[in-house]
């Protein structure tokens, strides 16, 4: 059986130079953030359009739990540079769970055999194009879901995410925390249309690799399954589905008061530095750069984005951008944010 480590579709910077897209993210990973949405999935129809199911974690995941999360459909494809592409829908928790037990036992997508079998239980069907997600093929799927989660290819990652918000659809994605400040994301967090899931907010996090991906950096290696892996950092999962207990929800509890020597002004901007979230003054009413990480805390009740020092284009008044300047030396990515008034 082909490997079941997870998605065909994630990338860190050096992977997109090097144009390979293909990682694959852990069940562990999955289930720790799927959780947490079992009542706001009920009744929809998930589609998971990066995912082979040969090697899928979010597919072996979704029929695992179709009766849990009591699905109405889950819809699978993905694309192939060379040979058929298909898909896969299961719209009951019967079939799910027989196609779960056989995942399980060891059963092979892509045996020529076991595909005959599949189209027989009328589960598969061959499409008539590469499974790219931006094919009219797929978008007429996309048109007939109501949710997509999976792990989309970082090299398309800004056209994925504005396709999604095309159509509208609900979204749980993978991603790199840099996104944050990309011009064509940062519009959706400061506008509330985007934001970070909650299970990851620091450390790595451990992604299968294909057979024939060089394992040279440090955190690479080889499991004692046989697996092939590396290490990530940066990962986060973005999504628009919103949940009762969301951090976003909470309020952060600052503990730090402002003085001009701890805090010091941007050679550029009307804007203190706070290096650290947890260092932000819990009584300075003016804008205040922070890490981009501070979006894991972030609670649009409390604090306002202003915009970041990644481009002018993100503030509309112009004022924020093109970088951030403490006695001549730019600082590392940084969020503009201000204190709600209430």
């Amino acid at each position: 059986m082909a490997k079941r480590t997870g998605n065909t579709s994630f990338a860190l910077n050096s992977a997109r130079s090097a144009k390979n897209d293909e990682f694959y993210t852990q069940l562990q990973d999955i289930e720790n953030e799927l959780c947490r949405y079992a009542s706001q999935l009920k009744g929809k129809a998930v589609f998971c359009n990066c995912d082979d199911p040969a090697e899928s974690n979010f597919f072996l995941y979704f029929v695992l739990n179709f009766k849990k999360f009591e699905l109405k459909r889950i819809i699978t494809t993905h694309y192939v540079s060379t040979g058929q592409s298909y898909k896969i829908e299961v719209g009951n928790a019967n079939m799910a769970k027989k196609i779960a037990e056989t995942i399980q036992q060891g059963y092979d997508f892509n045996s020529e055999v076991n595909r005959v079998a599949l189209k027989a239980l009328d589960v598969l069907t061959p499409l008539q194009e590469n499974g790219d997600f931006r094919s009219p093929e797929c978008i007429e799927l996309l048109k007939r879901s109501d949710a997509v989660i999976t792990n989309p290819p970082f090299s398309l990652w800004r056209e994925y995410v504005a396709q999604l918000i095309e159509y509208r659809k609900l979204f749980l994605i993978i991603g790199n925390v840099n996104a944050i400040t990309y011009k064509e994301i940062f519009p959706l967090i400061k506008e509330n249309k985007m934001w970070l899931g909650e299970s990851i907010s620091s450390g790595d996090r451990k992604f299968g690799v294909p057979d024939d991906y060089p394992l040279n950096a440090t955190g690479c290696g080889i499991d004692k399954n046989g697996y092939r892996f590396i290490r990530v950092k940066g990962v986060r999962w973005f999504t628009n589905v919103s949940t009762k207990t969301s951090k976003r929800h909470e309020e952060l509890r600052l503990y730090k008061t402002y003085n001009a020597t701890a805090y010091p002004k941007y050679d550029n901007y009307d804007a203190i530095e706070v290096s650290k979230v947890a260092e932000i003054p819990v009584d300075y009413n003016g804008v205040m750069g922070v890490p981009i990480t501070f979006l894991d805390k972030y609670n649009p009740q409390q604090f306002e984005l202003i915009g970041s020092n990644r481009g002018v284009d993100q503030d509309p008044n112009g004022v924020y951008g093109r970088g951030s300047f403490l006695d001549g030396k730019e600082t590392f990515k940084r969020l503009f944010i201000c204190r709600k008034q209430t």
